[in-house]
């Protein structure tokens, strides 16, 4: 008999659906047919790929009124906000559709008397996505639509949280008629999951979770050379210039500190502003903040759901009050959102001052909605504190000197570097981070590059 995953409701902590996992068999069955349909779909034209990928994304979009509330259940993010995932589903799809053909184009050696040389993305085979929770489709389709687009067959392997996304993809890719094997859903224990990326036929895992995640898929792997793209989340710092629009920085910060309750891996999780206008930003931050409303997610009017479960909440609240106890300054608090409760997933944002890195709150990894704010007095201290961390995903600047902002970008040790932005992925920039965060890319050019091998052709047209 197999063991049955239950996916507990941030909403309201009910049972909202129960799977049965995989067994070996199973799996081993799901592997054989990936191979199979790969072994295929490596010689259809791209053309037709991109017509089943066209069709995927249209059938996908045609599920939104059950996806979005479907969403909220399973992970907490309000309604009122559920639209913007499929957006971005949309848009990373259509575009890395749309640059397949250059990307995957031969790459020719020039002219050479008597030869013909070229370079050739040859798929890997089947991709094994490990995708997680907090943007459930957004990180899947990083890597599932260019993979299909490159000759590979997927099986996604969805966090335990959100398996029904996971059953979304594998329903729109049926409409749209793809292969018999060459996508698959599959639910899986961690155990489960570890056994197969050991399996010799998984060519290439991609997986978004934690550092300890990551090391988990890496030894699972250790036997083998296949390659593995890894994005594990970030500590993302911003630096507010004297010269900065504050209202324009304040607005966007806020944004990026709180969205999603703060569980995003480019969310940011530290401030550095300086001096000359710290005061003012400070208290402008803090006003905005509090005008969020936290609540079901199912209510139209809530702009902040809960975390994700009740455990996640309770860390966050206690890298607060380690901070509090260490010198820091709370200037929001729980009572401010009535919602929030001690021992459930509910909290409201928060704002932290009179931090220092020697707090948890600005070294290591929150995933929620509470933000620590420091002054600094120079670009160079701004500098040293941004590249203080184990990780690198991404990092912002904001100002009115572009020229500064981008010699300070040369300098962050960071994955994407934003100017007067933040919290943003752009499909025709690379996906990646440094240090702790992982490696590999997704997305842009890069990522097709990380979903193929090249295969070099040398031929000689002149035997005489």
């Amino acid at each position: 008999m197999s063991d049955v995953l239950k996916v507990i409701s941030p909403v309201d902590g009910s049972v909202y659906a129960e799977r049965p996992l995989a067994t070996w068999a199973e799996v081993d069955g799901a592997l054989g047919a990936a191979h199979a349909a790969q072994a295929a779909w490596k010689f259809v034209p791209l053309a037709e790929r991109a017509s089943l990928c066209l069709r995927f994304v249209e059938a996908f979009l045609g599920m939104k009124d059950e996806i979005v509330p479907e969403l909220a259940w399973q992970m907490g993010r309000p309604i009122a906000y559920g639209a913007g995932e499929l957006r971005g589903f949309e848009e990373r799809a259509r575009y890395m559709v749309s640059i397949a053909e250059e990307a995957l184009a031969d790459i020719d050696a020039g002219p050479k008397e008597g030869f013909r040389r070229w370079v050739r993305r040859e798929p890997l085979g089947v991709v094994l996505a490990v995708a997680a929770w907090n943007y459930p489709y957004l990180i899947a389709v990083n890597s599932v639509v260019p993979a299909i687009m490159a000759g590979n067959a997927v099986i996604l392997k969805h966090s335990g949280q959100t398996p029904l996304c996971a059953e979304r993809f594998a329903t729109a890719f049926e409409k749209a008629g793809a292969p018999d094997g060459l996508f698959q859903a599959i639910h899986m224990s961690h155990d489960m999951t570890e056994r197969t990326i050991g399996d010799k036929r998984v060519d290439h895992v991609v997986f978004t979770g934690s550092v300890a995640g990551g090391h988990a898929v890496v030894r699972a792997a250790v036997d083998r050379f296949i390659d593995i793209g890894l994005e594990l989340g970030g500590k993302d710092p911003a630096y507010v210039r004297a010269d900065a629009n504050l209202p324009f920085a304040i607005e966007n910060l806020v944004d990026g500190a709180y969205f999603n309750s703060g569980q995003s891996c480019c969310g940011k999780e530290r401030l550095y502003v300086h001096a000359d206008v710290y005061d003012e930003f400070v208290e402008g931050f803090a006003d905005l903040a509090k005008k969020y409303k936290l609540g079901s997610p199912l209510d139209p009017d809530t702009t902040i759901g809960p975390m994700v479960r009740a455990s996640a909440a309770t860390f966050v609240r206690g890298q607060i009050e380690q901070a509090k106890r260490a010198g820091a300054k709370a200037l929001i608090g729980e009572a401010h959102f009535p919602a929030s409760k001690a021992g459930t997933p509910y909290l409201g944002p928060e704002v932290l001052v009179d931090v220092n890195h020697q707090m948890d709150v600005m070294r290591e990894e929150t995933f929620g909605p509470v933000i620590g704010i420091m002054k600094v007095t120079s670009d160079e201290e701004a500098i040293g504190l941004m590249n203080d961390s184990t990780l690198g995903l991404t990092a912002s600047v904001w100002t009115e000197d572009e020229e500064a902002g981008e010699k300070i970008g040369e300098r962050i040790d960071t994955g994407t570097f934003f100017l007067n932005r933040c919290d943003y992925l752009d499909p025709a920039l690379a996906w990646t981070g440094v240090k702790d965060t992982g490696r590999g890319a997704t997305l842009s050019r890069v990522g097709y590059e990380h979903l193929t091998r090249p295969k070099s052709y040398h031929l000689r047209t002149k035997t005489k």
